[in-house]
């Protein structure tokens, strides 16, 4: 029987969710250009030196994968996103479907205030804006290369590029060399801020398939 004295048990608490504009901008970005991909495109070449189509793809799941895994403790990719295998079975959007979602999830659930937010950098932890922040640059930029790779217009506005050109100064050095390349010099003319931002991470603005 239960004592009339003692409070009767509420509802176990919700999690707090809390939402990442950046990130989803990011994430519709890198979905929007995958539903535009061509049938015939998936071998194509692409800025990422050696890489096709394909294995940006997959670099760019595995990826986002990896940020959910180190968050949540499960559902690490299965594959190593640095050595993809340019081998997709099914349906591609299939494919990055549920990594963009556990994605989503995971950093729905840290708070804006965290100061030291788990991520697969070899920086460590970071303050929870930076660590959305460098998940969402990983999914746009490779957005873009997809997008160029594939004659698609890019997925990456001036006002977008703004917004994560913040989180390239605060994570990209430790990363040259096997994230991103060495930073190409400003030009005198043709600056714009997804052109500054495409060049801080060793990315030529007017990388086409011809120039491969």
């Amino acid at each position: 029987m239960t004592n009339p004295s003692e409070p009767t048990p509420g509802p176990a608490p919700v999690p707090a969710t809390h939402e990442w504009p950046l990130l989803s901008a990011a994430h519709d970005a890198l979905r929007r250009v995958v539903d535009a991909v061509p049938a015939d495109a998936w071998d194509a070449p692409t800025p990422c030196e050696a890489w096709t189509v394909a294995q940006v793809l997959q670099h760019a799941a595995g990826d986002q994968l990896g940020y959910a895994g180190v968050l949540t403790g499960s559902g690490f990719p299965s594959f190593d996103p640095f050595a993809p295998s340019g081998v997709l079975d099914g349906d591609p959007r299939a494919f990055l479907a549920p990594t963009l979602d556990a994605s989503a999830a995971a950093f729905a659930a840290v708070a804006p205030d965290d100061d030291a937010v788990a991520v697969p950098l070899p920086q460590g932890p970071l303050a929870a804006p930076v660590a959305v922040g460098a998940c969402a640059l990983d999914a746009a930029i490779h957005a873009w290369d997809i997008a160029v790779a594939t004659g698609q217009p890019s997925p990456v506005d001036d006002h977008l590029a703004e917004r994560l050109h913040p989180v390239t100064l605060a994570i990209v050095e430790p990363l040259r060399g096997f994230a991103y390349a060495p930073a190409l010099p400003d030009p005198a003319d043709g600056r714009s801020p997804l052109a500054d931002l495409l060049r801080y991470l060793g990315r030529d603005p007017g990388w086409s398939p011809r120039t491969w």
